[in-house]
């Protein structure tokens, strides 16, 4: 219920603001704020999506835990859609995303919530003895290159 609520809130704020925000400082600006905001979202999409790929491959390398840049990129992409939206609200929540600080108080925020359960076991490998041995092309039987009968072609 309170997502609907939400769906429905964040058009009614932004409209406030539209009118309100854009009633005090005129269109011109308004319009340019919209235009720069987006500019800015699209800048930060492409930076995410150009650095996103190396210091992935960089912290798997270097056998660093991938999980907070990964958590950092996800947020920041959450804000570049925000500052693409037009809008002074969700601007103004994209240009929050925006800040580590910020970024790190969410990522608190949703770690908390998360809870790991483990599946079960322990964490020691099972070993399944047993013998095995080469097969050779020769000793497998002749490949037959018609249609099973199951199928039909």
């Amino acid at each position: 219920m309170w997502i609907f609520l939400l769906i429905l809130a964040v058009p009614l704020v932004e409209i406030a603001l539209f009118v309100t925000l854009g009633g005090a400082i005129g269109l011109w600006p308004t319009l340019a704020w919209v235009l720069v905001s987006a500019a800015l979202g699209i800048f930060v999409l492409k930076r995410v999506a150009v650095s996103g790929a190396v210091s992935l491959r960089q912290d798997m390398r270097e056998m660093r835990d991938p999980l907070s840049p990964l958590a950092h990129r996800a947020i920041l992409v959450m804000a570049a859609v925000l500052l693409l939206l037009p809008g002074f609200f969700t601007d103004a929540l994209g240009l929050l995303l925006l800040l580590k600080p910020v970024r790190l108080g969410v990522i608190a925020l949703i770690a908390r919530r998360i809870r790991v359960v483990p599946m079960g076991g322990t964490a020691t490998a099972d070993v399944i003895e047993g013998d095995w041995s080469e097969v050779k092309d020769s000793d497998l039987p002749p490949r037959r290159d018609q249609p099973s009968g199951w199928t039909r072609h």
